[in-house]
C-alpha cells in the first residue's frame, strides 16, 4: 500500500479509502437529491442528461471589428455563449487615446471606448439567442449599459437579454488589480447594478463572483472557495443594507471558478462549494427562494497550468480540466486554447478548445447520469475535508471583520502568496511534476508562430475617438455627465443617468473619470 500524498490544498489524500472513511456519513443530509437542498449533487435534477452545459469561448482582441469576426466563427462552430475579453485600458476605465493606455490598446482583449465600438462588436449577432458573458469589473455597469443600448437598437428588449457581467471588484483588491474606486464605493455601485437589473434586465446574471483569478494567482482550491464565498457574503450584505430583498437579487448571483488538472480534488471542491453556499443562504440570510440557495457557476480551465514548453501537451491538460469541471457539475465552461501560454490563441487553437468540450459532451458517457461520483469513498471523504478547510478559512475572514476589512488588512493576499510560494518551491525541487518543464523535457522546442496584434490598432482607435468627439454634441454629453455626477454624490441609482450619457456617446473613460472625481480611487496599503 502506498503512502499518503498531499492535495493542492495541503490536505491528505490517502492511498486507500474504504467504508471506514465515511464513518458517520449521512447521505441524506450531506447530499440530498440532485436539484434539491443542499445541492451537493448539482443545482438541477437532470443536470446534463437533458442537455449539456453552455459551451463558452473567451475571445476578444484588437478592434471590435476583428473580435466580431471571431464571434461569428465561434457561433458558426456551435458556441452557445460568448465570453468577451476586454483590453486593459477598458478594464481600468480609460479611453484608448489617454497617455496611460499607450502600448496596451487591444493587447489582452478588445478595446471598447464608446457605443460605436460596442455596436461594431455585436453587429449581426443574435443577441436574443446567444448568452454573453463579459469579463469586466470596475466599469461593469458601463459595459452592461452599452450592451443594453446596442441590443435595443437591434430590437431586443432588456427582458430577453441573457448573460453575465463579472462585476466582482473585491477579488481585484485581492489578486488581480484592475480596481478603480475604493472598496465601499465599489460596493455601492454593485448594489446599484443589482437594483437596476432587477427592473430592467431580469434574466441577466448581475455578478460572477470569481475565484478563478485568485486561483491563477496561487490560491489553493480551499482558498479559492473560501475567499470567493466570503466576498459573496459581503455583496449580499451590501445589497440587503441598500434595501433590497435577498430573494430579489440572489437568484441572479453566479460564480466563476477554475478547473485544475488535479481531477479528484476539483470535483470535490465544486460539490463542497455548492453545499456551503446553500447553507449560508438558507441559514444566515434566510433566503426562501430555492434559486437563491443554488450556487450556479461558470468554469474556465486553468491558464496558470498551461506551459510554453511543448504547448501541444496543453491539449491533454485542458481535456482533463474540462472533464473535472463537468464531473463537478458546472453550468457553463470555457476551455483554454493550447497556445495561450505563448500568445493570444490562433483560430485553429480556439476551435480545438471548443472541440474538446464537444468530445466530452457527445463522445463520452459522463452526461448519461447525474453526479457519477456520489457515494464514492474517496469523493465524499475529500468533499467533507475540503468543506471543513473552507469553513475554517471563511471564519478567519469573519474574525477580521468580513471580506473588505480582511482585504484592507492584506489577509487574503498574504495567504494566497504563501500558497503560491509553496507550489513554486515544490515545482523547483521536483516534488511536483510539470510535464515538459521539470520532467520529460526536450532539448529543443519546436517552432511556433503566435497570433500577433497589429500595433496600428491603437492609432486607428484613437482616430475613431477623435471623430466621435467631433461629431457628437459636447454640451449634451457634459450635461448628462453632470447628472451622473449629482447621482454619484447622493444616493440615487447611478445607472439611469449613466445610460443616458452613453446613449449620447460619452466614452467609457469619461464615465469612469466622472465617478473618480466624486468617489476617488483606491490606493492599496502596500503602495506607501
Amino acid at each position: 500500500m502506498g503512502s499518503d500524498t498531499r492535495s493542492e490544498s495541503d490536505l491528505p489524500i490517502h492511498a486507500l479509502y474504504d467504508g471506514r472513511s465515511l464513518t458517520g456519513f449521512d447521505a441524506d443530509a450531506a447530499l440530498g437529491a440532485p436539484g434539491r437542498f443542499p445541492y451537493t449533487r448539482g443545482v438541477y435534477p437532470t443536470m446534463y442528461t437533458g442537455r449539456p452545459w453552455t459551451m463558452r469561448q473567451y475571445a476578444g482582441f484588437g478592434t471590435a471589428k476583428e473580435s466580431n469576426e471571431r464571434y461569428h466563427e465561434l457561433v458558426g462552430a456551435g458556441t452557445g455563449g460568448l465570453s468577451v475579453a476586454f483590453d486593459l485600458p477598458t478594464q481600468m476605465g480609460y479611453d484608448s487615446d489617454e497617455t496611460i493606455a499607450r502600448g496596451e490598446v487591444g493587447k489582452v482583449g478588445v478595446a471598447i471606448d464608446s457605443i460605436e465600438d460596442m455596436r461594431t462588436l455585436f453587429q449581426g449577432l443574435p443577441l436574443d439567442k446567444v448568452s454573453t458573458s463579459m469579463t469586466i469589473n470596475a466599469p461593469a455597469s458601463t459595459l452592461l449599459l452599452l450592451y443594453q443600448l446596442v441590443a435595443a437598437e437591434q430590437g431586443v428588449p432588456g427582458d430577453q437579454l441573457t448573460g453575465t457581467i463579472q462585476n466582482d471588484v473585491l477579488k481585484e483588491y485581492i489578486a488581480r488589480g484592475t480596481y478603480i474606486f475604493p472598496p465601499y464605493q465599489s460596493l455601492r455601485l454593485i448594489s446599484d447594478i443589482f437594483a437596476y437589473c432587477h427592473k430592467e434586465l431580469p434574466r441577466w446574471n448581475t455578478i460572477s463572483i470569481s475565484g478563478y483569478h485568485m486561483a491563477e494567482a496561487g490560491a489553493t482550491p480551499a482558498q479559492e472557495i473560501a475567499f470567493t464565498l466570503a466576498n459573496a457574503k459581503e455583496y449580499v450584505r451590501t445589497a440587503i443594507a441598500a434595501g433590497l430583498d435577498v430573494d430579489d437579487f440572489a437568484p441572479r448571483l453566479s460564480f466563476f471558478f477554475v478547473a485544475r488538472t488535479t481531477l479528484l480534488e476539483e470535483i470535490a471542491k465544486f460539490r463542497a462549494a455548492r453545499r456551503i453556499w446553500a447553507r449560508i443562504m438558507h441559514d444566515e440570510f434566510h433566503a426562501k427562494n430555492p434559486k437563491s440557495q443554488m450556487l450556479r457557476f461558470h468554469t474556465q480551465t486553468a491558464g496558470v497550468q498551461l506551459t510554453a514548453q511543448q504547448p501541444e501537451v496543453n491539449l491533454v491538460r485542458v481535456a482533463l480540466q474540462g472533464l473535472g469541471a463537468v464531473l463537478g457539475g458546472t453550468q457553463s465552461l470555457h476551455t483554454n486554447s493550447y497556445d495561450e501560454a505563448i500568445a493570444l490563441p490562433t483560430q485553429k487553437a480556439a476551435r480545438l478548445a471548443l472541440r474538446t468540450q464537444q468530445v466530452i459532451a457527445y463522445e463520452t458517457d459522463v452526461t448519461a447520469t447525474v453526479d457519477p461520483f456520489a457515494g464514492s469513498y474517496v469523493m465524499e471523504s475529500m468533499t467533507d475535508s475540503l468543506e471543513a478547510a473552507v469553513l475554517e478559512l471563511m471564519q478567519a475572514v469573519e474574525d477580521r471583520g468580513g471580506a473588505v476589512e480582511a482585504i484592507e488588512q492584506g489577509f487574503q493576499k498574504s495567504e494566497i502568496e504563501k500558497s503560491a510560494y509553496r507550489i513554486a518551491q515544490e515545482i523547483d525541487h521536483q516534488e511536483r511534476t510539470v510535464v515538459g518543464v521539470n520532467k520529460f523535457v526536450l532539448d529543443e522546442q519546436e517552432p511556433y508562430e503566435p497570433l500577433r496584434v497589429d500595433p496600428q490598432i491603437e492609432t486607428h482607435q484613437c482616430e475613431r475617438l477623435t471623430a466621435l468627439r467631433r461629431d457628437r454634441s459636447r454640451s449634451e454629453v457634459e450635461r448628462a455627465l453632470g447628472t451622473l455626477r449629482t447621482a454619484a454624490r447622493g444616493t440615487a441609482n447611478v445607472l439611469p443617468p449613466m445610460r443616458e450619457a452613453l446613449r449620447l456617446r460619452a466614452t467609457v473613460g469619461e464615465i469612469s473619470h466622472t465617478l473618480r472625481d466624486v468617489w476617488g480611487v483606491h490606493v492599496p496599503v502596500d503602495a506607501f
